[in-house]
C-alpha cells in the first residue's frame, strides 16, 4: 500500500522530492547552508497527506538532519541560484522533487516515482 510505504516519501521534500537540471552547482559554503524544516504536502494521490522533516543543507548538498538515526535517505543539491533538486527513497520506493530557495524560506514540486501521489513543499530555514 503506497500509504504506508512511502510516508517519507512525499517530505521533497521538497518531498519533497526533482530531475529538473541545475544550471550550476553550489560552491562550498553557500547561503543556504544550515538546518531547514520542509514541509511536504499531498495534494493527488493516497500518499499521507503531511509530512514536516528536518534537513540540513551543507555546501548545497541536501540531506537529512540526522542521517544516522533516518529510516530513509536524501540525496539533492542548491544550486548558488537557489534551485533545488532532490530524491527522497526508502527501499524501492522514491518522490523527486524540484524547486527553489530564497533567503531562508522556498518552495517547489514533489512526486512519487510511481506517480501515484503529487503535491507541493515550503521550506523555512532555521539556523
Amino acid at each position: 500500500m503506497i500509504r504506508k510505504a512511502i510516508p517519507v516519501l512525499p517530505s521533497v521534500l521538497f518531498a519533497a522530492t526533482c530531475i529538473a537540471a541545475l544550471p550550476t552547482s553550489a560552491a562550498p559554503g553557500t547561503v543556504y547552508d544550515g538546518q531547514w524544516s520542509v514541509l511536504i504536502v499531498t495534494e493527488k494521490g493516497d500518499c499521507d497527506r503531511a509530512y514536516r522533516y528536518p534537513i540540513r543543507i551543507t555546501n548545497g548538498k541536501v540531506m537529512h538532519a540526522d542521517a544516522a538515526n533516518s529510516s530513509f535517505n536524501i540525496n539533492g543539491k542548491v544550486a548558488n541560484s537557489g534551485a533545488v533538486k532532490v530524491s527522497v527513497s526508502r527501499g524501492e520506493q522514491r518522490a523527486d522533487g524540484t524547486g527553489r530557495l530564497a533567503g531562508t524560506s522556498g518552495g517547489g514540486k514533489w512526486k512519487a516515482a510511481s506517480g501515484q501521489c503529487t503535491g507541493q513543499w515550503t521550506a523555512e530555514k532555521r539556523g
